[in-house]
């Protein structure tokens, strides 16, 4: 007689079941990738509709860059499916359990010091996976990023950044999480309610104090000066009423080339950030052959970026880069910021609900190599990251279309302020200085694209031609 799953105890069932799904999602995403890496390999030419908006050695820079990209993206994720399959076969998260349990020990806790022990559990698979990480990392930013001209790091510079970045990380989670933890255990039969506005507090706490406190960690943010450009944006967003009290230039050149630009804050103290990498005139990569000015003083990290600006012109004007704010001002004027906050807050309220009527069962636990023991944070580990991996997959993908819908209503907007002209050249710009590739398999974009590809959003804008 054959022995199928459905014959195995009920927490083999539960592992096999976790480990097929996930398997099955990679699959799936390999699968996607390859009819996206098939378009990258014929797609030779530049297609006759996009002929008027890109020219051929940008159309062929811009798929060898993909190209790369997704052969990475390839290897990156068979490894890290590889490693998570390991992991749970070989059994790996009861013993670092176990490891955590002995540090604990040697520091003089007790193992009814729980929560201490999951915050040195928490420590080192954190570490671990920044360690697992590294290669992968170094090897997209400086062979991938570095081989298209887009990374503008020093190694040193690179390192001194992850090693601030994984600190600063555990000066937040570990704080966090022994806090979650504790509300969970003294919370009663109601604990999922006050967890949930603990996680709720503090993603307000972190949005608010993120940009004036963290970021300027790692990066550069300096007023943008008095000029035409500051005062268009100012007279922008009064029209609209957005309660603007700052605009902030981000030195994000020192990193990468890629440019970006968005809003923060809440109620009437919302401020403005542009990467300098968007500005035609503040990007340091346009500087190449001018003349100098001497450069003003700088943090120790910002001397060890690269010298060198590795494109030509790069960026926006001041009307096309008003034309995006405008389509970032959408964002806001039509209320999708705070439609995603309360997805984002009612999804975590069900998961927590959920979380609540499972954490008492014994064979989740012992479905992962804890048979006589139930720690909180594993039970945690356990249901977000492998029981809801389904509703996950799902939730995703239906907020990747949403967003893409979001992002047609931010565009009609900047259609409505009269600069479709404007948006449409700086939708082009910026595809050109991102390298991004026009020609996309529908399946794949429809799959992963929280933006429309960039023809869709050029029809969208309507018949605009180019100056």
């Amino acid at each position: 007689m054959v022995e199928t799953i459905f014959d195995l105890p009920v927490e083999k069932q539960i592992f096999y079941a976790v480990l097929g799904f996930s398997w099955t999602v990679y699959l799936w995403e390999a699968y996607l990738s390859y009819r996206q890496r098939r378009i990258y390999k014929s797609t030779t030419h530049v297609p006759q509709e996009l002929g008027k908006i890109m020219d051929s050695e940008t159309f062929e820079k811009s798929r060898l860059y993909q190209l790369d990209k997704s052969n990475f993206s390839f290897w990156s994720g068979l490894y890290s499916e590889t490693e998570g399959t390991l992991i749970l076969l070989l059994g790996g998260i009861p013993f670092l359990w176990g490891v955590a349990g002995s540090v604990t020990t040697r520091l003089g806790f007790s193992p009814e010091y729980e929560i201490t022990q999951s915050l040195v559990f928490l420590t080192l698979a954190t570490l671990f996976s920044a360690l697992t990480g590294l290669p992968w990392s170094l090897y997209n930013t400086f062979v991938i990023e570095e081989k298209h001209g887009f990374n503008q790091q020093t190694l040193g510079f690179f390192l001194k950044d992850a090693v601030k970045k994984f600190v600063v990380t555990q000066c937040i989670l570990l704080p966090v999480t022994s806090l979650l933890l504790y509300i969970i255990k003294i919370g009663g039969d109601y604990f999922f309610i006050y967890a949930w506005l603990f996680t709720l507090a503090v993603s307000l706490v972190l949005v608010t104090i993120y940009a004036d406190y963290i970021a300027p960690l790692f990066d550069k943010f300096t007023p943008l000066p008095e000029g035409e450009l500051k005062t268009d944006i100012e007279a922008m967003a009064k029209s609209i009423s957005f309660p603007l009290t700052k605009v902030y230039v981000v030195e994000g050149s020192k990193r990468s080339s890629h440019s970006n630009a968005y809003f923060y804050g809440f109620f009437k103290n919302k401020r403005i950030v542009l990467f300098d990498t968007l500005l035609e005139d503040y990007s340091p990569l346009n500087k190449s052959g001018e003349p100098q000015p001497e450069p003003p003083e700088s943090d120790d990290t910002s001397s060890e970026a690269k010298a060198k600006p590795k494109n030509k012109k790069q960026g926006c004007n001041n009307p096309e880069i008003l034309a995006v704010l405008g389509h970032e001002l959408g964002h806001w004027k039509l209320g999708h910021t705070v439609k995603n906050i309360v997805i984002s807050q009612m999804n975590s309220f069900l998961c927590f609900s959920l979380f609540a009527a499972l954490i008492g069962r014994k064979e989740l636990f012992v479905a992962f190599g804890f048979d006589d023991s139930q720690p909180t944070l594993i039970g945690l580990m356990i249901i977000f990251q492998f029981i809801f991996s389904p509703y996950n997959e799902l939730l995703s993908f239906c907020l990747t279309v949403l967003s893409r819908r979001f992002e047609f209503q931010a565009d009609a907007f900047a259609r409505g302020m009269g600069k479709a002209s404007e948006l449409y050249s700086a939708l082009i710009k910026l595809n050109k200085d991102n390298l991004g590739f026009p020609v996309a398999d529908w399946l794949f974009s429809m799959w992963h694209y929280s933006h429309p590809p960039l023809l869709e959003r050029l029809r969208a804008l309507g018949n605009v031609k180019q100056d």
